[in-house]
């Protein structure tokens, strides 16, 4: 894993899709999801955001972080359901540069992915 973690610091933090390809499928992106989010916590290299359990969250998440991993490719993801009813979390990470890019992407109104 240590070895995997190494390849991903050598990767640009920019994302591969343009402005015009980012707003068609802003929805379908980490934005999209990220907005249902009940909480948002600062991890090393990134963030971590707990979720409450509801119907298709979990095909949501996974099809998000499939998208994501495609034009993102520096982006490191933890999907951890809890037991029961508990919530659920997802944790986005990275190399040097991600928090800041993370945190453009939820702060700005529209979510501008250039970063």
């Amino acid at each position: 894993m240590s070895e995997d973690h190494e390849v991903s610091s050598h990767l640009p933090v920019a994302c591969t899709l343009t402005p015009g390809e980012f707003a068609a499928r802003r929805d379908g992106l980490l934005q999209g999801l990220l907005s249902k989010a009940r909480a948002q916590e600062p991890i090393p290299g990134g963030f971590r955001w707990r979720f409450n359990p509801e119907a298709g969250l979990l095909n949501e998440a996974a099809a998000v972080i499939d998208a994501e991993h495609r034009c993102c490719r520096f982006l490191r993801f933890v999907l951890c359901v809890e037991a029961g009813e508990g919530p659920v979390w997802l944790e986005v990470s990275g190399p040097a540069g991600t928090e800041d890019f993370l945190t453009k992407l939820v702060d700005t109104p529209g979510g501008s992915k250039d970063g």
